[in-house]
């Protein structure tokens, strides 16, 4: 008998691929279907021929095409208790929309509102829209922010958009030309940043503790991450940055930032004390980091789109009183 919580699947499936689903992976493909079942029951059932491609045997790699036709053996799952958001949250990430047709959602993400659930999380962004009252047939995160940052964040509402998207992303990575997603942040940053310190290069690397807790450092065996960072405006003992990614590495613009000595406002890995001290006395009481632009090419249209997400009320009354002293 199966477990009080576990359901079994107790007959063989077989499921024939359509367009949208093309040239995804096997394995992810299966982690849709098989919702709850670990990672490693997967890669065996596929290991030892429980699943097969068109009656043959494949690998976990392998890439579905339109018209494959996939064995799904009888199996048992865990069950998985869906997560209550509050509909609070939803209402505000629904009024928060800034751009939606039928392929892609970009959201202006409010600061404190992990993308996804997790590391000691019930939910995020994806599972609150999911959870919304607003039906949407597919869902998919295109990129992450950190969980402090606000702003713009896209969604992908087709496997298609999904996958043209993440190709706009590997493009943009590359620091060329007009194919890529441009990403565009303003930061608060301590200091007066010099004139000529555009282009930061520090390589990075992403070390993730016991308690799920992601730090990143600089090191010379690191990823290359690509920053560039251009002056808005000054005050008496901070800068406004407007920061242009060109790669997207973990905490990048915040690491790149405080190792070149002009750590962000209230940023609680990699700030500092003293400097947040002063900001908070002002009503800072979020990392000052925003992402207030986004330039692509449209998944389906190839209409050129560009998306800005206004700054918060709590920054910009920041950036008054900063003016002000």
């Amino acid at each position: 008998m199966p477990n009080s919580d576990e359901k079994s699947t107790k007959l063989v499936r077989w499921v024939t691929i359509d367009e949208e689903y093309a040239g995804q992976r096997i394995d992810n493909f299966l982690l849709t279907q098989l919702k709850g079942l670990p990672r490693s029951r997967i890669y065996s059932m596929v290991r030892k021929g429980e699943v097969r491609v068109n009656k043959g045997r494949i690998k976990a790699n392998y890439r579905i095409a339109a018209g494959d036709s996939i064995r799904i053996p009888p199996v048992r799952v865990a069950e998985r208790t869906e997560p209550v958001v509050p509909s609070r949250l939803i209402a505000e990430l629904e009024s928060s929309i800034l751009y939606e047709d039928d392929r892609l959602l970009v959201l202006n993400k409010p600061s404190g509102v992990a993308v996804h659930g997790g590391s000691g999380l019930s939910w995020g962004v994806i599972e609150a829209l999911r959870a919304s009252k607003v039906k949407r047939h597919y869902l998919e995160l295109v990129h992450r922010i950190d969980r402090d940052t606000s702003g713009c964040l896209m969604l992908a509402k087709r496997r298609s958009a999904l996958r043209t998207l993440h190709e706009q992303l590997r493009a943009s990575s590359g620091d060329c030309g007009e194919s890529g997603v441009k990403k565009r942040y303003l930061a608060l940053v301590k200091g007066s940043w010099p004139k000529a310190d555009k282009r930061i290069t520090y390589p990075l690397r992403k070390n993730t503790l016991k308690s799920g807790e992601r730090l990143v450092r600089v090191t010379d065996d690191g990823k290359e991450a690509i920053s560039l960072f251009e002056t808005r405006k000054r005050f008496a003992k901070a800068t406004l940055m407007q920061v242009d990614v060109i790669t997207g590495r973990t905490h990048q613009i915040r690491v790149h930032a405080a190792h070149h000595g002009f750590p962000l406002a209230c940023d609680n890995k990699y700030g500092d004390a003293e400097f947040d001290a002063e900001l908070k006395k002002m009503g800072l009481k979020r990392l000052f980091l925003h992402a207030s632009e986004l330039n692509l090419v449209h998944p389906y249209t190839n209409e050129k789109l560009q998306i800005r997400a206004p700054l918060p009320k709590m920054l910009n009354q920041i950036l008054e009183r900063l003016s002000d002293t």
